[in-house]
This record gives structure tokens, C-alpha cells and sequence, in this order.
């Protein structure tokens, strides 16, 4: 079964000003009644802020949120607590609890650990795989293309992840891959604001196709040389990002 968390609600696939600050919105469905509610709660929240439905810089009522979700303040209070671990929230005690700035050293962090995970992972699947996973992720790909021509990028970037998930799946590292995503959230929003980007979309889905071309063909070199291209991609427009959206980053 496949653990990337709550499937994103929509929001629009351009981005809102840096100027923009809103609260949740209150159209969020209910939880549900069966799991524990603080889970919800922050699997909710992070996925907004990470698809930037709530930028940085926008204010989260403890008493709004409570009454959005039908909880106690319990559930919002541990909820905003993991996503302050993570540097997805500033506390400010007594004064408020925002959204925070994407941290460029968090998302440089997260992406050598990410590459440092994947190489190997890559490397490990050319070398010896089963041939269903290279179905599987064909199946994905096949979806994020869909996506991408409808201008779905968060139905897009949901795919995404399952298609790395494969991967960590297939090499029995699903651990690696639930710590790889806790240390992706800023990371994450940065690759959510480059791929609105005309032609950004089309070419992770032809660099998703030639990572499992080299994988098919037990290519391990080849593999790794792709993977790295892919990864790598968000980084080096960093200065664009930075310049389009300066509110929206710090570091």
C-alpha cells in the first residue's frame, strides 16, 4: 500500500503573489472518525503548505483550525507541533502561528540526502529488479503525463511521488522513504513553484521515462546519470525562483 499521505486538495496551478496571505480554507472535509485526529490534522496541513494552497507568511488560527476540522485543540496544537519540527510553521507564543518562509539551507539538506538515497537506490534496481516494478512505474509515468497536459500539477506532483516510492518500495526501503519525505517540505515548495514552468512538467515526465529505460536495461551507470539530471533540476533555478517570489524564501 502506498504511503505518500492525504492525495492534495486542488488548488490553481499558478502561483499566488508574495504578497498573499490567507487563512485555511473552510471547505476542508471532515476527518476521519476512525484514526486518530492529530495525524489528520498535520497530514492536511502539510499537504497545503507544501502545494503552497498556503503560502508562506499566512496566519493559522488554533481556534479556526479546530473548529475547520470539528476537534479539540489538542489534535491542532500536536499537528502545528510536527510541522514546527520540520520548519513548516513559525510559533510565535502568545502572538501567532504562520506559515513559514521556505528555508533554502533545509531544502539544500533534503535534496543531498534525497540524491544520496536515490543514487543507490537506482543503482541497486539496474543491477537486479523485478521486471513488474518497471510496469508499475511506466503506469505512472503514463499518469503524470496525463497531468501535465491537463495543467493538473498537484494531481502531477502526486504522482510523482508514488513513482519514487516505487522505487524505495522495491528496494525494501520504505523507512527511508517516510524519513526522506518529513525532511522534503521545503524542497518540495520550491519544486512547486518551478513547475508551473512551460516545459517543466514534460521534462521530468522524459527523465522519469529514461531513469527507467536504464533501469530496464541493467544500466546502472546510466541510471544514476539520469537520476542525478532529475534531481538537480529545481536547485539550479534557484536564483529565478528567488527573484520571482523574494517574499517566499529566506537563506
Amino acid at each position: 500500500m502506498l504511503d505518500v499521505g492525504v492525495c492534495p486538495d486542488r488548488i490553481r496551478s499558478d502561483m499566488p503573489a508574495p504578497s498573499s496571505r490567507r487563512a485555511p480554507a473552510a471547505t476542508i472535509e471532515r476527518l476521519d472518525r476512525d484514526r486518530q485526529a492529530a495525524p489528520q490534522v498535520y497530514e492536511r496541513l502539510r499537504n497545503q503548505i507544501v502545494s503552497l494552497g498556503l503560502p508562506p507568511g499566512s496566519p493559522l488560527s488554533r481556534l479556526a483550525l479546530a473548529q475547520q476540522f470539528g476537534v479539540s485543540s489538542t489534535p491542532v496544537r500536536d499537528a502545528l507541533m510536527r510541522l514546527e519540527a520540520e520548519g513548516l510553521v513559525d510559533v510565535f507564543p502568545q502572538h501567532a502561528t504562520v506559515v513559514s518562509q521556505i528555508d533554502v539551507s533545509r531544502a539544500q539538506q533534503a535534496h543531498f540526502l534525497r540524491l544520496s538515497l536515490e543514487l543507490e537506490i537506482v543503482r541497486t534496481l539496474a543491477l537486479d529488479h523485478d521486471d513488474a516494478l518497471i510496469d508499475r512505474l511506466l503506469d505512472t509515468i503514463a499518469l503524470q503525463r496525463q497531468h501535465a497536459k491537463a495543467g493538473d500539477f498537484e494531481s502531477f506532483s502526486f504522482a510523482d511521488n508514488i513513482f519514487h516510492q516505487h522505487l524505495y518500495d522495491a528496494t525494501g526501503n520504505r523507512e527511508l522513504w517516510k524519513l526522506m519525505r518529513i525532511r522534503s517540505g521545503h524542497i518540495d515548495r520550491l519544486r512547486r513553484l518551478h513547475l508551473p514552468t512551460p516545459g517543466k512538467a514534460q521534462e521530468i515526465v522524459s527523465l522519469h521515462r529514461l531513469i527507467v529505460k536504464a533501469i530496464a536495461e541493467r544500466k546502472p551507470d546510466e541510471a544514476q546519470a539520469r537520476l542525478r539530471k532529475h534531481l538537480s533540476g529545481t536547485l539550479g533555478y534557484l536564483e529565478h525562483i528567488r527573484k520571482q517570489f523574494p517574499q517566499y524564501l529566506q537563506g
